[in-house]
């Protein structure tokens, strides 16, 4: 059997740099993977970061990465699998939706419309972008201490300041803003390829009791939906220490539906 493609979709202040490592291990099991940037997300993280504020990156819409990863998908040789983290991952969600792959893997992902929380953590988490007191077409910067407590909370500080330098950029508030509108509505109902929702059990920014309920919310009992907590783990998960435990078993899971 021929390898399958691979298509990693990072999430907000984020680039395709946080990937790299689990591209270097899918790689080595035989799979091909394609990380495409978000619209202007092809340049260095310092580029990035100087160039704010940058009003191109204010005008980004969740609609405008959609369309920009369909295009980047349609034009693969095969169906792809998608792995997408946070945003990236509601993105895998819907791009599975619109019958863009052959499978997909939501890890820590953005709620779709309708799912929501008012605990402490995610309000605290999310209200740099979330808060209506900030113009919409001014791009949010992530401070070290708000990516602590959203990301990288209970890893030792240097490991939080590393992984601030090396991955953090800024972001558009329109993104989070659209993921709340019906442009990331989901049919739960219509049958849909193999997906896993993956957690982590002390995330801040998306708390485990929403992912759960995203999972919950899948009703076709035709259709593979499968859901796994990964323990004491963050928001940052995919580059938090031992992060190979989550890819190996996301391989795992691609091995059971013989992809």
């Amino acid at each position: 059997m021929s390898a399958s493609t691979i298509v990693f979709i990072h999430g907000m202040y984020m680039t395709p740099l946080c990937w790299e490592e689990w591209a270097e291990r899918f790689r080595s099991k035989g799979y091909r993977c394609v990380l495409p940037a978000w619209p202007g997300r092809d340049k260095p993280v310092e580029t990035l970061r100087k160039n704010q504020p940058d009003l191109e990156l204010g005008r980004l819409t969740l609609q405008g990465i959609l369309e920009h990863l369909a295009v980047t998908i349609k034009a693969l040789d095969e169906k792809p699998i998608l792995i997408g983290h946070s945003m990236g991952a509601l993105a895998t969600q819907l791009l599975l939706q619109d019958d863009l792959s052959k499978a997909g893997i939501a890890i820590d992902s953005a709620p779709p419309m309708g799912i929501f929380t008012a605990q402490w953590p995610f309000l605290k988490a999310n209200w740099g972008h979330i808060t209506p007191f900030a113009a919409q077409s001014w791009p949010v910067e992530m401070s070290f201490e708000r990516f602590q407590y959203a990301f990288v909370n209970t890893m030792p500080l240097a490991e939080q300041r590393a992984a601030f330098e090396k991955y953090a950029v800024p972001e558009s508030r329109r993104v989070p803003r659209q993921s709340l509108t019906s442009l990331a509505r989901i049919d739960f109902k219509k049958p849909h390829v193999p997906l896993l929702l993956i957690a982590g059990s002390v995330d801040h920014l998306i708390p485990v009791g929403l992912v759960k309920a995203n999972f919950k919310k899948y009703q076709n009992p035709s259709s593979v939906t499968d859901y796994k907590e990964f323990s004491g783990r963050n928001h940052f998960l995919i580059g938090q220490k031992n992060w190979e435990e989550v890819a190996d078993y996301c391989m795992e899971w691609l091995g059971r539906q013989n992809l």
